[in-house]
């Protein structure tokens, strides 16, 4: 633990509770994605609301059902889908926590997070970060790769890590909350969106698309108007980025995020904008989302 005890023992991981930091950058050349976490912009929250290098290690989880005890006194926050939360102090008292505020985690207390009512991901930050080994320069993990620390599993010891030298500025931030209507999305057209009929791009931008229960850290299978391809062809596997709009033979399309492969061999229509990824991130299944062509790029069908 790096000279310090102080740790979170995960008691309970719920459903899919990992560690991520902003990723592994470049090396994609060597075939290793950068994942981190899904929700960026949230992991980011948590750590300056803690005044914690922006890229320190946080626990992403997945619809609740984290329950964590503290080893030493710790501060804490939720970021990303608002859940709730209580902790229960060693003398038996509980007490809800907030949103996207510091909270103190006495020694021995106990953290329990359900389920988020909307949204799918939650952010619990540490001042100190989740100090586990580095791999490849992130501790991030790449739940298609296998790279990073493992899955928490009843009776882990994260390690935390030292505090920073700088202190808090804020208690509280305001956060807008994960969307449960129809989310819309910017997109831009993809570079193989040319296999595609002329009328491909606009009936992806038509209807909406639902999430299907098909969908984890790597992609979002989705359920919606069909994509008809123009070329009956194999496509040589290139590059893949998260947002890219990954459309296979059935013509439904599967939205990729942070654990995506770098390369894939079905063509790609579509790219969801950098600044709408985090937002896509949030979606559950069952959620609709709509796709809304950005710029100046309009298309019809014919």
């Amino acid at each position: 633990m790096r000279g310090s005890r102080r740790a979170l023992v995960v008691l309970a991981p719920g459903p899919l509770t990992t560690v991520q930091d902003l990723g592994r950058r470049r090396h994609g050349h060597l075939g290793v994605g950068r994942s981190g976490a899904a929700d960026r912009g949230a992991l980011r929250l948590a750590n300056r609301l803690l005044a914690n290098p922006e890229n320190a290690a946080c626990l992403e989880v997945t619809l609740g059902g984290l329950k964590v005890r503290a080893t030493g006194d710790l501060l804490v926050t939720l970021t990303g889908a608002p859940c709730p939360a209580t902790v229960t102090c060693p003398e038996g008292r509980t007490r809800g926590i907030g949103h996207a505020s510091v909270e103190r985690l006495p020694d021995g207390a106990t953290l329990r997070l359900g389920v988020p009512p909307r949204g799918l991901r939650t952010y619990l930050a540490v001042r100190g970060g989740i100090d586990v080994p580095e791999v490849l320069g992130s501790r991030a993990t790449d739940l298609l790769s296998g790279l990073g620390p493992e899955r928490p599993a009843p009776g882990s010891v994260l390690p935390v890590g030292p505090a920073p030298a700088e202190f808090p500025v804020a208690d509280l931030a305001p956060a807008p909350e994960p969307e449960s209507g129809v989310l819309m999305l910017d997109v831009l057209p993809g570079p193989r969106h040319d296999w595609f009929t002329p009328g491909a791009l606009a009936a992806l931008c038509a209807e909406p698309y639902e999430v299907t229960a098909q969908s984890d850290r790597v992609g979002m299978r989705l359920r919606g108007p069909r994509l008809e391809r123009a070329r009956d062809g194999e496509l040589p596997s290139e590059g893949m980025v998260p947002g890219a709009l990954q459309v296979p033979p059935s013509g439904q399309p599967t939205l990729f995020l942070a654990d995506h492969p770098v390369t894939g061999g079905y063509p790609v229509i579509a790219v969801v904008r950098d600044h709408h990824i985090d937002r896509a991130a949030q979606a559950r299944p069952g959620q609709r989302i709509r796709f809304r062509m950005a710029g100046d790029h309009r298309f019809t069908g014919s």
